[in-house]
């Protein structure tokens, strides 16, 4: 258990818990053998779900029957206290039993929680959340995308460093292109924040990491950048629109190959490629949004996926841990 990366898990957030959290341990543990679960929720209702079907020398379960709820705001969440299973899981890394934390709950309650239980890292002032989109060459990494809605150039720097650390700690043989979103590709566009930050940056030469200037939203998913640097409004807003914007074209596509009879004989025939084509934009493929900036990295699950999609942000938890992600970013700032 000593060389195993110990993961702790809020099983009580999220729609279906705590059955689809577990059942996203148990299909994880079939392919990583190097995990050990922190299990924190009701110890009974886990217990059903989870006896025999892992060995018991990968998990642990901390009983808690109490929850913060997905209604809650960040500061009723919070206000639940110490004993919630979110809190209790925050508070195992901290006290350093566990190298990371998971939840699927309450988005603003994990921020707030989080906050108060971790340390920033030392010369940032905000955390950001952040999150791994698909691009034609691979995959990318954007932050801030919903943290905090204002922020300086020094944020903005910060986060461009934090981001680059992050892509790093999961692809390490790739060395990142940086760009921050905006209005457009010129020098001159762009509110005085961003263009402030564009100049520190085009200055500044870093090893670990290439500045590519400005990002507009047309060319996000291209794949010439693989860390895309916004405020959290605009990268929320980004995001909402990407996701919405994937949702509308696989309803559509669908709708089209089912409509018919011509349909539904082409869908046949294209079953392989349609088989890709939906493979490439399952939202469980990039679940786990990574809140970073603080000395302990906290990874959300997106409350509504599934088993698979919450095994997913498992496997994400193991990258980063095993990339050194909080080492990268304290040395890199």
């Amino acid at each position: 258990m000593s060389d195993l990366i110990k993961i702790a898990v809020d099983a009580m957030g999220g729609d279906g818990s705590p059955k689809k959290i577990i059942d996203g341990i148990i299909f994880n543990n079939k392919s990583n053998k190097n995990i050990f679960y922190k299990i924190f929720g009701d110890q009974k209702k886990i217990l059903e779900l989870i006896k025999t079907k892992i060995d018991e020398k990968f998990y642990e379960i901390i009983h808690t029957d109490k929850v913060i709820k997905s209604t809650d705001s960040p500061l009723e969440g919070a206000k639940r206290g110490k004993e919630t299973s979110m809190w209790l899981a925050i508070q195992s890394v901290k006290d350093k039993k566990a190298d990371i934390v998971i939840s699927a709950g309450n988005t603003g309650a994990l921020l707030v929680v989080a906050k108060l239980n971790l340390k920033m890292i030392e010369n940032i002032d905000k955390p950001a959340l952040s999150a791994l989109w698909p691009n034609k060459k691979g995959m990318s990494v954007v932050l801030d995308l919903g943290a905090n809605i204002e922020c300086s150039s020094k944020n903005l720097i910060d986060f461009s460093i934090m981001g680059a650390s992050l892509y790093t700690s999961l692809y390490p043989e790739n060395k990142p292109n940086v760009a921050l979103l905006n209005i457009g590709s010129e020098e001159l566009k762009g509110n005085e924040t961003i263009k402030e930050t564009f100049k520190i940056l085009s200055e500044k030469n870093s090893i670990n990491y290439n500045f590519a200037g400005y990002i507009e939203g047309n060319h996000l998913m291209d794949g010439d950048v693989n860390v895309i640097v916004s405020d959290g409004f605009t990268g929320n807003v980004a995001l909402k629109t990407a996701e919405g914007t994937a949702n509308f074209i696989t309803s559509e596509l669908k709708k089209t190959m089912t409509g018919n009879i011509m349909g539904k004989i082409s869908s046949l025939l294209n079953i392989s490629n349609l088989k890709k084509f939906k493979k490439r934009l399952d939202p469980r493929l990039y679940n786990g949004a990574i809140f970073i900036g603080l000395d302990s990295p906290v990874v959300k699950s997106h409350g509504g996926t599934d088993y698979i999609g919450f095994s997913n942000s498992l496997d994400v938890c193991h990258r980063i841990v095993k990339g050194n992600l909080i080492e990268k970013i304290k040395h890199n700032i």
